[in-house]
């Protein structure tokens, strides 16, 4: 499996990075990225249930669509994507939480005991979320990706993730509100020190990202070239970066 870590925290771009692996390769990657702050719906939401607009709007917070199903998340520097695109297979179905235990056991050796939910979701002891994940598979592929709280602005999470009363008559997947936690505050909590010993949210990921390439032996980080980075750009442009595809009904 190979490692890739994007540079970019353009949204769109990190999207439309994600769907290039999955639909042109036949090989396997762990892609990793932080976006600045937006909304990402599941495929088949209806966005106007579920986010508040007007307050995306005044803060900046633009809303796009993923190419995998499940609920709607907030994104910013201090939240962590990671996406393992692999081939499928019986052992393999895309269809389980498998994929999770690595992530399970990176957290644990650095210090965060989590436990893998019914929702393919990741919690604290406790009762708190700190990753949720959705998959996309297709006869021979499966996109398997989720988000992980360390630093994450919560105040912008609840007032862009608060749906509005009336919904729209048009029918879509609704998200589970779950209640959340970042983990930087679970490291405080647990070391009773302000923030003695806690990493910044690139230090902490940047962590992260090395024992998963430990624990999974992923292959020395992979860069895109320029050719593949111009065909990302381009579906970035076709795809990301228009509404009738963030906001269709």
């Amino acid at each position: 499996m190979q490692l890739i870590v994007s540079t970019s925290n353009d949204p769109a771009y990190n999207l439309a990075t994600e769907e290039y692996l999955f639909s042109t390769y036949d090989e396997e990657f762990a892609f990793f990225y932080c976006n600045n702050p937006c909304v990402v719906i599941g495929c088949n939401q209806v966005w106007q249930n579920e986010v508040d607009a007007l307050f995306c709007d005044e803060n900046q917070i633009p809303v796009f669509r993923r190419l995998s199903g499940g609920g709607a998340v907030y994104h910013d520097r201090g939240n962590l994507n990671y996406s393992f695109i692999t081939r499928k297979s019986p052992l393999n179905p895309g269809t389980t939480s498998e994929f999770l235990h690595p992530v399970v056991e990176a957290l644990a050796r650095l210090g965060v005991m989590s436990i893998i939910g019914h929702r393919k979701d990741l919690w604290l002891h406790g009762g708190y979320k700190i990753s949720g994940t959705a998959s996309h598979v297709t006869m021979n592929r499966v996109l398997q990706h989720g988000t992980l709280l360390y630093d994450a602005n919560l105040e912008m999470l609840q007032g862009a993730l608060n749906p509005p009363r009336n919904l729209s008559p048009v029918k879509g997947i609704a998200s589970v509100p779950s209640p959340v936690k970042n983990i930087i505050r679970y490291k405080i909590d647990k070391s009773a020190s302000q923030y003695v010993g806690v990493e910044s949210a690139s230090v902490f990921f940047k962590q992260l990202i090395g024992e998963l390439k430990q624990i999974m032996q992923l292959e020395t980080d992979r860069v895109l070239t320029i050719e593949e980075q111009k065909k990302i750009v381009a579906l970035k442009q076709e795809r990301y970066d228009k509404e009738v595809w963030n906001k269709r009904k």
